[in-house]
């Protein structure tokens, strides 16, 4: 088959015009409130369970003996990730049981399924889906899980981790934090270089939103925007008010390049079942929405010479989402009400 080379600029802008017309009519974060108790309520009416309300019934059903391998005290330390419940990282297992293993019977299997679709929004799973097969062989090949506190009885959290995977589910248990803690998803799709566009990447249209938020702006804004290097992709640590941030100031941004980025904050959430979105944008409302945010595009990982942002970052006093597409798609988050939580990667 010939090898084509794509218009990296005319598919982005095919792709944002298909964006545009898919939610015309739809506001990007103007949900009504909405919380985990909301989503207990709506899931009971449905006859439906929670992702919470499945941990506490799989701890219940674990043996004696996979709790000592699985379960761990909500404080738990490890002498080189420190915290075990609050760490992060791109490529990791907290416990060595895979999901898929002979170590879960067949009924916890389904329950730890169960789980992980309870957390990932409807439209979304097919794409994730994708994503751990193209990654990892599918769900539950390279995934495991770890259970910290006990769920039904005070403060828990379930965390799974694997290649390109870090997911949480703690019923608003960890004080402050969206998502239980930071998160990580990322996806080295089959053809991820320059001239393939990234095809296949499922979370490539994330790249795309923010992309189109750059053709928007002005020269003096676009020199604002772009930052000569782009730093280790982990550093999500949260810097305060005081912080000093790279890129342009949303602040700086006109009334219509202000709603596009709201449509970008709403791409980077909607993977997620709705109260965690909507743990996001409380967090982000009380450190002063975007207009407390920068935007950033880094310049040494422009793939294609093109000015098609492979590598961004959008950050403010307690809000990290950094974007690394460069050579593969790698996507840290870390979002809190306040700066005090530290991250533990």
């Amino acid at each position: 088959m010939q090898n084509q080379s794509f218009d990296r600029r005319g598919f982005l802008k095919k792709s944002t015009l298909a964006a545009g017309i898919a939610t015309a009519g739809m506001t990007s974060v103007g949900m009504a409130s909405h919380s985990f108790a909301d989503d207990q309520a709506l899931t009971a009416k449905k006859g439906k369970t929670t992702a919470e309300s499945i941990v506490k019934l799989l701890f219940e059903n674990l043996s004696p003996e996979q709790k000592k391998q699985i379960c761990f005290d909500w404080d738990y330390t490890d002498e080189k990730r420190g915290l075990l419940r609050t760490h992060v990282a791109n490529n990791w297992q907290i416990t060595k049981p895979s999901i898929d293993s002979q170590f879960f019977s067949k009924d916890q299997r389904q329950m730890i399924r169960d789980i992980f679709e309870a957390i990932i929004s409807p439209g979304w799973q097919p794409k994730i889906d994708k994503q751990l097969k193209d990654d990892a062989g599918g769900f539950g090949k390279d995934q495991s899980i770890a259970i910290f506190g006990n769920p039904g009885d005070g403060k828990f959290e379930l965390v799974m981790t694997g290649r390109h995977m870090t997911l949480r589910v703690d019923g608003n248990s960890t004080d402050h934090m969206a998502f239980g803690g930071p998160i990580f998803y990322g996806h080295a799709s089959k053809d991820f270089y320059e001239d393939h566009l990234h095809r296949g990447n499922v979370f490539w249209e994330q790249a795309v939103a923010a992309n189109k938020v750059y053709q928007m702006l002005d020269g003096k804004q676009q020199k604002m925007a772009e930052v000569a290097k782009f730093g280790w992709e982990g550093d999500v640590g949260f810097k305060g008010k005081e912080g000093k941030f790279t890129g342009i100031p949303i602040t700086e941004m006109s009334a219509d390049q202000k709603a596009e980025m709201q449509k970008v904050l709403q791409k980077l959430i909607e993977p997620y079942r709705q109260s965690d979105q909507q743990e996001v944008i409380s967090c982000l409302k009380k450190q002063g929405g975007l207009d407390a945010c920068t935007l950033s595009f880094y310049t040494d990982h422009d793939m294609g010479k093109d000015k098609v942002w492979d590598n961004w970052r959008l950050e403010g006093p307690s809000f990290v989402w950094n974007y690394r597409g460069d050579p593969h798609v790698h996507v840290w988050v870390n979002v809190a009400d306040s700066p005090k939580p530290k991250l533990n990667a």
